[in-house]
């Protein structure tokens, strides 16, 4: 826990002396205030991450992370644990879905392998194997904590040594939909009805299953709600606690990191749990079909840029919000200001002064 406390601590405030200056600057942009919505938003939170009020993505990265889950022994997922292999082998040669848009939005990919059932062979998938799976957390702890607190360093590590302006996060293991409804469960005190959905698309008698298997495990294992890294240990999978120490790694190193879906929405979770100041470094992407995914948004107080209908995964939704963080950079830093473009402001004042925009009783 020594090396965790230590990444803990590191993790800074956002800079609310750019934020204030930033705010400033879209005022002097030749616009109704607020009238780019999220893009100013975005600008100002860039602004707090970086310390400076003028940012741009010139580098954009995504890191995925792979394993596998022994909870599949429980017919939790409707795909073989095969294709947890062929899909990490896969999202390296621009073939999956998440590796096809990042390639088409010049966005660099990292596909690391904390704990796929199998020997990877591909040398462009980065080998930090734990071990090979999970354990079935029906039977027993998914892996011990001192396995949870490697995933979770490895995590954090590939993200503060990824050179990059913003990063995101996602995933790659089958039945990892069953783990991520786990720790949701646990982290929120929530109801396994409430935090579990179909995944990739099961079968009706697959779902009872999934849902039976979380409450067997949390009710055999007892993770405690208050400890993210036994909740982790006990019903976790090392996929997402990668994920949520590549948040912890971001948030460390000032860079704004994009939450993906479900999945990564959980492993976000996680990281603001172990340090509420990660939720300032957090920009969520899309709106995942995923049932416990707004219990989710709902507990970091976000919500997301996109609703797509999108629950793929693997960081899908990562390079699309990349797109977004590029035009908000782009208005603050290229707009003209009322002055540049030769407008008195003065008509301006006293809708400044309050909400002039919305209609009664419309949003």
């Amino acid at each position: 826990m020594e090396e965790l406390n230590t990444l803990i601590q590191s993790i800074k405030a956002l800079d609310a002396g750019a934020m204030d200056a930033a705010r400033q600057r879209q005022a002097q942009l030749a616009k109704p205030p607020g009238s780019l919505g999220r893009l100013e938003d975005l600008s100002v939170q860039l602004a707090g991450i970086t310390g400076k009020v003028h940012n741009e993505i010139r580098k954009k990265h995504l890191l995925v992370f792979a394993g596998d889950n022994g909870v599949v022994e429980e017919n939790v997922s409707s795909a073989p644990q095969s294709v947890t292999l062929m899909q990490t082998v896969n999202l390296t040669r621009a073939k999956t879905g998440a590796s096809v848009l990042a390639k088409y939005t010049n966005c660099g990919i990292t596909v690391c392998d904390v704990g796929v059932n199998a020997d990877i062979r591909e040398p462009a998938v980065l080998n930090r194997k734990i071990a090979y799976g999970t354990q079935n957390f029906t039977k027993g702890p998914a892996m011990t904590r001192q396995q949870a607190l490697t995933a979770i360093m490895t995590g954090a590590d590939l993200a503060r040594s990824t050179q990059a302006d913003v990063l995101g996060v996602g995933e790659m293991g089958i039945g990892n939909t069953t783990t991520s409804s786990a720790v949701l469960s646990v982290l929120l005190g929530a109801d396994v009805e409430t935090v579990t959905g179909r995944g990739g698309g099961i079968t009706d008698q697959s779902f009872v299953n999934k849902k039976n298997a979380i409450r067997k495990g949390i009710a055999l294992n007892q993770p405690k709600a208050e400890d993210v890294v036994d909740v982790l240990s006990k019903v976790g999978g090392f996929d997402i606690a990668a994920m949520c120490g590549a948040f912890l790694g971001a948030a460390a190193s000032r860079r704004a990191v994009v939450i993906d879906g479900f999945i990564s929405a959980v492993a976000a979770l996680c990281a603001v749990r172990l340090c509420p100041l990660v939720q300032g470094y957090l920009i969520p992407s899309h709106a995942s079909y995923e049932i416990g995914y707004q219990l989710a948004m709902d507990a970091m107080k976000l919500q997301p840029l996109f609703l797509l209908g999108m629950r793929l995964g693997e960081g899908s939704g990562c390079p699309l919000a990349f797109q977004v963080l590029e035009s908000a950079c782009a208005v603050l830093n290229h707009m003209a200001t009322f002055d540049q473009a030769g407008i008195d402001d003065g008509y301006l004042e006293e809708i400044r002064q309050g909400d002039k925009f919305t209609v009664e009783g419309k949003a």
